[in-house]
């Protein structure tokens, strides 16, 4: 008999080794779909973390980045939904109009409340929960875009003794996101888009006990 997708879900994470980090928040606004691509384009299909990300979206259509970049990586891709339980080696992508949150016991949460920095779903709403939830295993990457959003969540990733990654402003199509949680002081490595999958492989696939 053909397993439960709860069942499967654990039998994944099951089969991964154990990783140094637990999760990987990546944010993006203009150009991310492009810089979105390339990066998960270069993770391999047994990355021992689970990936969630924030894109601004248009909130009046329905999103196709799920199946767009589930054809570009050997990750799994799926629109997030409520109560979705992280899972290593799965992207989670936020659905238009939606802030997502993720939860100290491993599922995810939307909600539809204000918008922050005029958007919604937001970077920093994501980042805060990552860093609440993960402390210390969480990853928070801040790609190509415009405006402000992140700069809240990368600190909180800092103080909570997660490392933040940001994209470097040669290779970003609009730099301002990048910059502005760079001028924060909380950024830990400034890449380019092209590093930033390899740098992610090195982060997280080491054992813990080499950490």
């Amino acid at each position: 008999m053909k397993n439960s997708a709860a069942e499967e879900e654990q039998d994944r994470s099951l089969n991964f080794p154990k990783a140094a980090f637990d999760i990987v928040a990546l944010a993006s606004s203009a150009g991310g779909l492009n810089a979105l691509t390339q990066v998960l384009a270069s993770l391999p299909g047994d990355f021992p973390a689970a990936i969630v990300i924030v894109q601004h979206l248009d909130p009046r259509h329905r999103s196709l980045m799920a199946d767009i970049l589930s054809r570009r990586t050997p990750l799994s891709v799926k629109q997030a939904e409520e109560g979705d339980r992280l899972c290593p080696g799965t992207v989670y992508i936020a659905p238009p109009n939606r802030h997502l949150l993720v939860n100290p016991d491993g599922t995810i949460s939307l909600s539809q409340s204000k918008l922050v920095h005029f958007v919604r779903p937001s970077a920093d709403l994501l980042f805060d929960s990552a860093a609440a939830s993960y402390k210390d295993k969480a990853i928070a990457v801040v790609l190509t875009g415009t405006g402000k959003d992140g700069v809240m969540g990368v600190q909180a990733i800092k103080k909570m003794g997660g490392t933040v990654i940001a994209q470097n402003q040669e290779s970003s199509e609009f730099f301002g996101m990048p910059d502005a949680a760079i001028r924060t002081g909380s950024v830990d490595f400034i890449l380019p888009l092209s590093e930033i999958a390899s740098a992610l492989i090195s982060l997280v696939m080491q054992e813990e006990s080499d950490t």
